[in-house]
């Protein structure tokens, strides 16, 4: 998507598709920069329009409705590019949806995912063959339920005509690029200050805050065991083998994990494999034993036992919510 400016300005349309669940702030992160692209040009560089599954309100994540303008399924001949904006973790299927993405698509229309949006593309199959990204907590289970996706853990990816970004600002960031693209930097930096953006962030940042600053002023060694156990999940190390590893003992790991965390390290890395066990019940069809096999677990009863202990409910009684 090479720089595209033209004294005759045409505006781009711009479809929104709402799904059930979809977060308003990444929403409005997509949105609103393109109205204030136009405010600041004095022209009418974008137009926008709303699509539900249904002609009826479509309930946020906040619990807040909008009501789409329109049906999507219906031919849109006139929309240029169309962004659908979906929960991170999607529990149901859109046959008609899909077949709608797929007839756009054929059509040349530039297609959008924000947060799991980018599951509605892949599952639509217009992401093939298409670098990709979505929110940081779906990325392993993506990766696995796609294997024809180049999936990426960056902020934001715009590859050829396929927009795709992690949710939240990173919508933004995506537009705002966009807007740059289609118009010229200037122009794009002035809608990044009239949000009091410090910069427009690039796309191949990441999404997650450096494990560093996460953990502030905390000794590099507390770093590198947190480190070290988010990429030993399936198979963890014992408290011995990260000191090892680190060239400290024991005590002294404990000492910091204590310190810095206000845990010992054992529950801190049990917490970290829970939360994967989590995701992964939410955001795939993976058997219950299989994600406990890949969390660490020895067994099932094993896993589950824990995670009762942690949750208050079993992994069977988190896939019903």
């Amino acid at each position: 998507m090479p720089h595209e400016e033209s004294s005759a300005v045409v505006a781009r349309r711009i479809g929104f598709v709402l799904l059930p669940g979809f977060s308003l702030l990444a929403q409005a992160c997509a949105l609103e920069p393109l109205q204030v692209a136009n405010q600041l040009s004095g022209q009418c560089l974008y137009t926008s329009i709303t699509f539900g599954l249904e002609d009826s309100e479509v309930k946020s994540a906040a619990g807040l409705a909008l009501m789409p303008q329109r049906r999507a399924g219906v031919d849109a001949n006139e929309l240029d590019m169309v962004f659908v904006c979906a929960p991170s973790t999607l529990k149901d299927d859109y046959p008609s949806l899909n077949e709608w993405l797929m007839r756009l698509a054929g059509r040349g229309v530039v297609l959008g995912g924000i947060g799991g949006g980018t599951q509605v593309l892949a599952r639509a199959g217009v992401l093939e063959g298409y670098r990709a990204t979505l929110a940081w907590q779906s990325v392993d289970t993506f990766r696995h339920a796609h294997p024809g996706v180049r999936v990426s853990r960056q902020l934001f990816e715009i590859d050829r005509d396929r927009l795709t970004c992690g949710g939240g600002t990173a919508a933004m960031d995506m537009m705002m690029t966009l807007i740059a693209r289609h118009h010229d930097q200037r122009l794009a930096e002035r809608v990044s200050e009239h949000f009091v953006c410090e910069r427009i962030r690039m796309g191949d940042e990441p999404q997650r805050v450096p494990l560093g600053s996460r953990l502030g002023h905390a000794p590099q060694s507390l770093t590198d065991a947190v480190a070290l156990m988010e990429s030993n999940i399936e198979e963890p190390l014992t408290t011995h083998e990260l000191a090892a590893h680190l060239g400290i003992s024991r005590r002294q790991l404990e000492r910091l994990f204590k310190k810095y965390l206000q845990a010992v390290p054992s529950r801190y890395y049990l917490n970290l494999r829970l939360q994967q066990a989590r995701r992964l019940l939410r955001g795939s069809d993976k058997a219950i034993g299989d994600i406990a096999l890949s969390t660490g677990f020895s067994s099932a009863a094993h896993f589950s036992t824990a995670y009762r202990n942690h949750f208050g409910m079993t992994p069977r009684e988190e896939r019903l919510i």
